[in-house]
């Protein structure tokens, strides 16, 4: 998508007054202005909350961005539409990558990740809604794919970057805790047990199994803390 194909039309003083309404109260971007949970991974990626124009601009400023990571994939709200237009104007490549935070991911997507990592840019931003449960999952494979940081020593998925282990985005914990424990009784590498053993959907359903908490959980996350 361009920006004169957005949903939010911003070349008019009403569609981008409606574009930055939205952004700042339907997205909850007013909370973002205060604080966007940016975090350097190492590399030259940067992993942060969606970002506003002014803040792109001040991060490709003082960090010289030529690639942002959008972990949302291309949406109707008006912080797509202004954060594709600023990436235009400034020359900032914006590559679209939906990941979801509620399930575990695909073998496609995670050979897609990895190939995403190897082919773009830097210095990049890579981001989500709160910069918390996908980019966690994001920041987690760019540290292992890219860094070669071991699955084991990772700790992106934590209260630190506003990620809780309960209710359904734990799903994303129970995915690497699943990996480390085939990997304990019959060691192998990452990306194979991706390729080899692993089974998205049973393994979701053995999640959805054992924890028995998810409801208060989900209240949680959903309704407190409004994550998609």
């Amino acid at each position: 998508l361009t920006p004169t194909t957005m949903p939010h039309n911003l070349s008019t003083r009403t569609g981008r007054l409606l574009a930055w309404l939205d952004m700042h109260l339907v997205d909850h971007g007013v909370i973002r202005a205060v604080y966007n949970n940016f975090h350097a991974l190492g590399g030259g990626m940067y992993r942060l909350s969606q970002p506003s124009p002014a803040q792109i601009r001040r991060y490709q400023r003082t960090h010289g961005i030529k690639t942002i990571v959008n972990l949302r994939g291309s949406n109707g709200y008006g912080s797509y539409a202004l954060e594709a237009e600023a990436c235009h104007e400034l020359g900032i490549k914006l590559v679209d990558l939906r990941m979801y935070s509620r399930q575990p991911p695909t073998v496609e997507l995670l050979d897609e990740t990895k190939a995403l990592f190897d082919r773009i840019e830097y210095p990049a931003l890579m981001h989500c809604k709160s910069g918390a449960d996908r980019a966690g999952l994001g920041s987690a494979l760019y540290k292992h794919f890219r860094l070669g940081v071991p699955i084991a020593e990772l700790r992106e998925l934590s209260p630190r970057y506003g990620h809780f282990n309960f209710g359904a985005t734990a799903v994303l914990d129970y995915f690497f805790a699943r990996y480390l424990a085939d990997n304990a009784r019959q060691p192998i590498a990452f990306i194979d047990w991706v390729h080899t053993r692993y089974d998205k959907l049973a393994l979701h359903a053995d999640f959805v199994r054992e924890r028995k908490e998810r409801s208060m959980g989900d209240w949680f996350v959903d309704k407190v803390l409004r994550r998609e």
